[in-house]
């Protein structure tokens, strides 16, 4: 997953309020979780962890059925570097720390919690059945079931099974962890997700499979059958899939070309078509021109959301009790506030990290390493302007370069490169499309932009430029457009 690279405000969450500016400020990550967004969990950079709100079925862990406004300390979680964390709709509280153990508590009439039992667990206890020779480092829940995801790429699933959500062939529940095999045999999982009682995966070659209840299409197989094990989304054949997010009855898929697919329930237009109808197979969401890096949604809530590369946040679905069909710009910088701020209730999508994140995705680095002359090797000079870039990105990027640096250069050459066939504009473009996989001109540069792409066989580029084209001619500029064309000998069908 990616991160935000700016300070997460944790008072958008209304139970927040509740601490003082000094527990706020000694916060690492949190959850807000519960039917009502009425309970929390936190750690400290300190690595201490607390918890507050209602404790509906002992899901605070603190040995105890009481609420508490004040937070308390869980001794047994202080140290152990929580990594990922996942809850239900009892609740429960799944949990895997860096070490890759696995902890639970809460709700437990499902055997929800791994233990062999449905006692309720009122402390957090170590899951240790199967899963004490692998190390954990995902954790997902249902309303009542659980899973976990080894380092290895095996994936485990305990608790309810009404509807197959477990995979195990049969809808008798689950008391403890059991390997999720059947068509996910000898296949490495990367990704897991859970809606409300239904199950998806993502392994290592962008497969996708689902499991469980599938009334609404979420398991995206082009019927409503449910399904009691693993079953590939064959309309996902043609692409590569990166993330899966699945919301009450709904899912989403992100490509590692950056598009968006969503399918199943529609009622409060959570899929973002434009209308409310639900889909059983994937259907493409359009994001304007932009590039998805992350998508976002959680089983308690019927609402979706997505970042762009730019740093765009959109979202969709359930907003405060309004339906919104088609995806929204908001003024948010990350997925998580829109839970916050939209949601019913407004719990949290994942765990949060609330620190300045020093991490950047590879897609975000680049990008603000393009024309930067303090880390760069290498400048371009147009029109009497430099354009500071990295010879590696450069070779790594583009054919072109690739063939050029291995013929020509040696590390005595003079480091700046003269461009004269080309405008700055167009030339910048270019060379910013190679670190950002986005184009933003004028349709007029574009023409241009065009011609260079020509010449050096960018073919994306190409169709990524005749689409800028196409969609900016107007009545005013049909004609400089069409002699740019002419003059650059263009490939573009008017």
């Amino acid at each position: 997953m990616t991160h935000s690279s700016i300070m997460v405000d944790v008072g958008k969450w209304p139970i927040f309020t509740l601490l003082s500016p000094q527990e706020i400020a000694s916060i690492r990550k949190a959850c807000v979780f519960g039917t009502s967004a009425n309970e929390a969990i936190y750690i400290t950079h300190n690595d201490e962890v607390f918890v507050f709100g209602l404790n509906c079925s002992n899901c605070l862990g603190t040995g105890d059925n009481q609420s508490t406004i004040v937070p308390k300390k869980l001794e047994a979680l202080c140290g152990k570097k929580i990594s990922s964390l996942s809850y239900g709709s009892g609740p429960h509280v799944v949990l895997c720390t860096e070490d890759g153990e696995v902890f639970a508590w809460g709700h437990n009439g499902y055997s929800q919690l791994g233990n062999g039992t449905t006692n309720q667990g009122i402390t957090p206890v170590q899951v240790c059945t199967n899963l004490l020779i692998k190390k954990v480092v995902e954790v997902a829940c249902g309303s009542h079931h659980s899973m976990a995801l080894s380092l290895d790429g095996d994936l485990y699933a305990w608790g309810y099974n009404n509807c197959g959500q477990v995979g195990s062939g049969s809808t008798a529940n689950q008391p403890t962890p059991r390997r999720v095999s059947n068509c996910l045999q000898g296949k490495i999982v990367v990704g897991i997700a859970c809606g409300q009682t239904s199950s998806m995966a993502v392994v290592n070659n962008g497969e996708v499979y689902g499991w469980g209840y599938n009334g609404n299409g979420q398991l995206g197989l082009g019927n409503n059958g449910n399904q009691l094990t693993p079953c590939r989304v064959a309309a996902l054949h043609s692409v590569c899939v990166l993330q899966i997010a699945c919301g009450y009855a709904h899912t989403l898929a992100l490509t590692d070309e950056g598009l968006l697919y969503a399918w199943g329930a529609n009622t409060y237009g959570q899929l973002g078509t434009g209308n409310k109808s639900n889909q059983l197979s994937p259907v493409q969401i359009m994001m304007e021109k932009e590039r998805v890096v992350e998508i976002a949604a959680c089983h308690s809530a019927h609402t979706s959301a997505a970042k762009t590369q730019s740093g765009q946040v959109y979202m969709w679905g359930q907003c405060r009790g309004q339906s919104v069909t088609f995806p929204h710009l908001t003024h948010f910088a990350c997925t998580d506030d829109v839970f916050a701020c939209f949601a019913t209730p407004a719990v949290m999508w994942r765990l949060l990290s609330v620190e300045h994140e020093d991490f950047l995705t590879v897609a975000e680095s680049l990008k603000k390493e393009f024309d930067s002359p303090e880390t760069s090797d290498l400048k371009f000079r147009v029109d009497g302007k430099y354009i500071h870039v990295h010879k590696a990105v450069l070779k790594i990027r583009c054919e072109h370069f690739r063939t050029m640096f291995q013929s020509y250069w040696n590390e005595d050459m003079k480091e700046v490169i003269e461009i004269d066939q080309f405008s700055y504009p167009v030339y910048r473009a270019f060379l910013e499309y190679l670190y950002t996989d986005s184009v933003d001109l004028p349709p007029e540069d574009a023409i241009g932009l065009l011609d260079l792409a020509t010449s050096y066989c960018e073919n994306r580029l190409k169709k990524l430029c005749q689409h800028i084209i196409k969609r900016g001619i107007t009545v005013e500029n049909a004609f400089s457009l069409l002699s740019a064309a002419v003059r650059y000998d263009a490939e573009v069908n008017f």
